[in-house]
């Protein structure tokens, strides 16, 4: 029977280790293959290569997204989610198989539900490349996009709007890049040209680039090599693959750095005269899948090593697998009295990993009484060895099967916490089913479908789930012992989203794991949600963030900007573009807008669609800084590029109205707006709306304004009542109806519209001698205190026409809506506008919903 040998066992260790542990690289691929147009022709091989590809990464432990056929929203919305996990990486990884072509030098990816029959489709229907590359880019250390997409431009429109300039699209291939540091991007072929599907299943690319991915320990730069020249092969010369790099780190896909395990330093009883005896050395784990050979680089000096009948002499090599057969015969007359032996081996795996064992003899010897009871006691010993054994791996089985664990998304790695009923060093276990979505790891090193892992591991085992997967994943394990009998068990674990996300994660973070709430969804009970979601994990600065939203919703400004602050400072880049919002709006702080400007711009550089638009939005119309049309432009393109519906509507009134200098297109315009509708904006509704009341890129369609409209209103959307309130007035589209219209003008004053409430006095002045004075007075009130850019300049003037009885009549009315009296001093007018503006904020505290 073999034991420990705790004597020598400090020492030994000490000059075998050769591995240090290192911390787990973190690893993101994103694999897409589009195959099924809609409007154009299908490809064949996209769909069977992204299989492909995805099993080549997550062999390697990636955390692997793996998605076909997609649509610009579906992109738009797993692209996200990617992101999410990307944030901090060390690889981000995006390998793209489908159509795609080149305009103006900018290179673009095509979703499935593509058209590109209009000039402006390019920019809310494709995917500009470079777009992908810079959120990479702001979010990782390396980035790697790898393109199988280099095919002829299949649609029959050739001419595209980008930015301010009407370009036309290229026939063939893709273009150059200019790759950032530390940036790779491969395409299947050459600038300009073709690439090709090939004739089998895989493309010839994809088929290389999965076969050359495998190859163990092999820099990135070598893979793409051996790719290159396995496709000009294939192809007989028609195709070359080409690479951009500017990598300086070395980026190794299938890397295989562990070294084989072994137990510590073993003692075992051997008998001198009894012939062959087993030594029973465990079979050493390969825990990166791959087989192992050993060589003896010491055999035991008193007696023959021996397997299958034969001599196993110095240096010479044997299985991995035939460790645990190995015999020591020693021959008579030794032992007597006891002596020491050492036998000292070394196992070596595929990769170039190695770990030293060793097993010290006690030499007895086995002849008369003493020698046969000795052998009677290791015989008796080794029988229970064997049972314990079964009863070991039996034991861990039942540990895990079954076990449904809940595991929270996006916190990071989570210990599974399994605890296994032996520490015995003979058993270990392999992975006989990867979970599906997300990445099992250890402390040291990431698993992969083909990884082991002793017993002593087990303990410190990690899961961390895919963001954006909700359905429970299975994981399955053959534990043995040696080369006995093994037994499978499996587990499952459940992604799990915390309630504080739940409650008040925001839509299009960029580090979060929902698609999230606008603040009005915001519930009462998020607060102490988050409270608990900060304790719980007080490092994750999203529930930080999360926390500010919940008190901001709360009302309590201060302790909001304060949390808000904390996650800004812990990295959280939407809780940056959160301060310059507070500091917009004067919220909790005084109105500062460069301040505003500063944060909406550090925001901006880290990728941030809200802190683009914002700071977009600022440099094309100059709001606290210096005009800056074409860099204000390309930044509100980009977040529309991600799905940001207040960006779209910033395009479509620019595009509407040809402003500070950009030419007017309102079919461009109207693509941008139905965009929006697309994603359900309700501000997107209400100026396409008006597009088809007005016939503006459209043609005049007053119902489907109306049906606009109504939507808008029904989510809340503050100008819509008096966009349709028009209709009713004016009689267009509908029956005339002066009540209704009424109505819907005081809905809009109440959310905010100045516009609206502007409408609502002049219609109660054109009852004529039926007017109240006091009903028109209040709503110019309304108008000047809700006209906070001094839109409607003539309202104040208006206002100032009426006498004092309307005036005070109004004034007494609206002081006695507010619950709390307010200091006044000044003219009557300006009572009135001081407070109609408390009214107005007595009835909407939540100032961040409009």
């Amino acid at each position: 029977m073999l034991r420990r040998c705790g004597f020598v066992a400090a020492f030994m260790l000490a000059s075998f280790t050769t591995f240090e542990a290192s911390a787990v690289e973190r690893r993101v691929a994103f694999v897409i293959g589009n195959s099924d147009y809609q409007e154009i022709s299908a490809l064949k091989n996209p769909a069977k290569d992204v299989v492909d590809v995805s099993d080549t990464f997550r062999q390697a432990g990636f955390d692997v997204f793996v998605a076909s056929n997609l649509t610009k929203l579906q992109f738009e919305d797993q692209f996200r989610n990617y992101l999410a996990a990307v944030d901090g990486a060390d690889i981000a990884v995006v390998y793209y198989s489908g159509h795609g072509f080149q305009i103006g030098g900018e290179n673009f990816l095509i979703p499935v539900d593509a058209s590109l029959k209009q000039a402006a489709d390019v920019e809310v229907q494709a995917i500009k490349l470079n777009d992908v590359l810079q959120q990479m880019r702001s979010k990782s250390k390396i980035q790697v996009i790898i393109l199988d997409a280099c095919r002829n431009n299949p649609f029959p429109r050739k001419d595209y709007w980008l930015r301010d300039q009407l370009l036309t699209a290229s026939g063939t291939g893709l273009a150059q890049v200019r790759s950032s540091l530390n940036t790779l991007i491969a395409f299947a072929t050459e600038p300009g040209a073709v690439a090709y599907d090939g004739a089998g299943d895989l493309s010839p690319f994809s088929s290389a680039f999965s076969r050359r991915a495998l190859a163990p320990n092999q820099e990135i730069r070598t893979v793409m090599s051996a790719v290159r020249r396995d496709v000009v092969e294939a192809t007989k010369g028609l195709q070359v693959p080409w690479e951009n790099s500017s990598l300086i780190d070395e980026v190794v896909l299938m890397r295989r750095s562990s070294r084989p395990s072994l137990p510590p330093v073993l003692e075992k009883v051997v008998l001198s005269g009894a012939g062959p005896v087993d030594l029973d050395l465990p079979e050493p784990v390969e825990v990166d899948g791959g087989t192992i050979t050993v060589s003896i680089d010491r055999p035991p000096t008193l007696g023959r090593l021996m397997l299958d009948g034969k001599a196993v002499e110095a240096g010479e090599l044997i299985q991995g697998k035939d460790l645990p057969r190995l015999q020591m015969d020693v021959p008579k007359g030794i032992g007597e009295p006891e002596e020491m032996d050492m036998l000292a081996y070394a196992a070596r795996d595929n990769w170039g990993g190695e770990a030293k064992g060793m097993l010290v003899f006690r030499v007895k010897s086995g002849e008369g009484t003493q020698g046969e009871q000795v052998m009677a006691s290791l015989e008796a010993e080794q029988e229970q060895q064997v049972l314990q054994r079964g009863i070991h791996v039996t034991g861990a089985a039942e540990a895990i099967e079954s076990r449904e664990i809940d595991v929270p998304v996006g916190v990071g790695a989570v210990a599974l916490s399994l605890d296994l009923p032996t520490d015995d060093a003979a058993v270990s276990l392999r992975v006989a089913n990867y979970p599906a979505t997300g990445t099992l790891s250890l402390p040291d090193r990431a698993l992969s479908p083909e990884s082991s892992l002793t017993v002593g591991e087990v303990e410190v085992l990690r899961y961390e789930p895919q963001i954006g997967a909700s359905a429970p994943v299975e994981v399955a394990f053959e534990i043995r012992a040696d080369s006995g009998a093994s037994k499978p068990a499996k587990m499952t674990l459940s992604p799990s989203v915390d309630p504080c996300d739940s409650a008040a994660g925001e839509p299009l973070d960029l580090q979060g794991v929902v698609p999230g709430l606008l603040p009005n969804e915001i519930g009462a009970e998020a607060v102490k949600l988050c409270e608990a979601a900060v304790k719980a994990y007080p490092d994750v600065a999203r529930f930080r963030y999360e926390l500010g939203r919940a008190l901001l919703a709360a009302g309590k400004v201060d302790q909001a900007r304060k949390a808000i602050q904390q996650a800004a400072d812990r990295g959280h880049v939407r809780a940056v573009f959160e301060l310059g919002y507070l500091y917009a709006t004067g919220t909790g702080v005084a109105v500062d807008r460069k301040k505003a400007n500063a944060f909406y711009a550090a925001a901006a550089d880290k990728g941030d669609p809200y802190g683009m638009t914002s700071w977009g939005r600022a440099l094309f119309n100059g709001y606290g800084v210096e005009r800056d049309t074409g860099k204000g432009l390309d930044l509100l393109l980009k977040a529309a590029s991600m799905g940001h519906t207040y960006a779209m509507n910033d395009l479509g009134a620019i595009f509407t109205e040809g402003r500070n200098g950009v030419t007017g297109d309102q079919a461009r315009a109207v693509a941008f707006l139905e965009a929006g509708v697309q994603r359900q904006d309700m501000y997107s509704m209400n100026l396409l709306g008006r597009n088809y009341l007005s016939g503006r890129g459209v043609e005049k369609d007053p119902k489907a304004a109306l049906a606009l409209f109504q939507k808008a209103i029904d989510l809340g959307q503050p100008y819509a009542p008096g966009s349709l309130a028009r209709m009713y007035r004016d009689g267009v589209g509908v029956e005339q109806n002066l009540d209704e219209a009424q109505r819907l003008f005081e809905l809009a004053t109440s959310r905010g519209d100045q516009s609206g409430a502007y409408d609502r006095a002049a219609l109660e002045m054109q009852k004529g001698d039926k007017a109240d004075q006091a009903v028109a007075v209040r709503f110019l009130a309304f108008t000047v205190a809700l006209d906070l850019r001094n839109e409607l300049p003539d309202a104040r003037a208006t206002l100032a026409q009426f006498g004092a009885k309307p005036k005070a009549a109004a004034l007494k009315q609206l002081r006695g809506e507010l619950k709390s009296k307010i200091p006044l001093s000044g003219s009557v007018d300006k009572q009135l506008v001081k407070v109609a503006r408390a009214v107005w904020e007595q009835a909407n505290p939540r100032r961040d919903l409009f």
